[in-house]
């Protein structure tokens, strides 16, 4: 492999975090300077989630994210070459993509999809409707479609991605709130007597399932 391309999936992954922690902070939280925060978050989501799959794509070779290779001139593809003219996967084909190059399928095909055209609505149209709903439709694709995602290719989990000083007081209790299942990591579950949430309000199959994973997640 050209030495230039090493590496290249680590940093697309720590990128990609960083937009999840970005996509978590404006769905889970609001700000009243800025009203835009829950659309802008499903940008960030959808932003996260295709550097992440694309990560885990170019973890196998860099050159396989991209649709269109460049010209090669002086008998070397050059990193610059691929920046300025290169071509990558569009959102539409990467569960193709990733499938045929790693053999892991996207979590929740249908949810991804539809994640895609809100997120293309959002950004090309802004329809007045989606504000009221958009977080929470963030939130649903986060922890149905990347979560599994991080956890099956790196062992990561998004519930550790927030913004937040405390990234877990008041974010696991907005996901229980919205009856959100999602994967608990150690240090999530060492700070869940902290939660601000009152589980005798959550629905008793919810809590039941999700005291489980806090369970399970403690004796890890």
């Amino acid at each position: 492999m050209n030495t230039q391309l090493e590496g290249i999936w680590k940093r697309m992954l720590n990128l990609g975090l960083g937009a999840l922690a970005h996509a978590n902070r404006h769905a889970a939280y609001c700000c009243m300077e800025n009203e835009r925060w829950s659309d802008l978050s499903v940008l960030q989501a959808a932003h996260a989630a295709e550097i992440l799959i694309k990560a885990r794509i170019s973890q196998e070779h860099p050159l396989l994210i991209f649709d269109r290779l460049p010209a090669i001139s002086d008998d070397e593809l050059s990193l610059d070459d691929l920046f300025e003219k290169g071509k990558t996967v569009e959102w539409s084909e990467l569960p193709t993509r990733l499938w045929a190059t790693t053999g892991i399928n996207i979590p929740e095909l249908t949810v991804y999809k539809e994640f895609g055209r809100l997120r293309n609505g959002i950004q090309h149209f802004m329809p007045s409707f989606v504000s009221e709903s958009a977080s929470v439709k963030t939130l649903k694709f986060i922890f149905s479609v990347i979560d599994p995602f991080i956890n099956n290719c790196w062992g990561l989990y998004a519930i550790d991605y927030d913004e937040d000083y405390d990234p877990y007081l008041y974010f696991a209790p907005c996901l229980i709130r919205n009856n959100i299942t999602f994967l608990v990591s150690k240090d999530a579950a060492n700070s869940s007597e902290d939660w601000d949430i009152d589980w005798a309000e959550v629905d008793p199959s919810y809590r039941k399932e999700m005291q489980r994973r806090i369970d399970v997640a403690k004796l890890g």
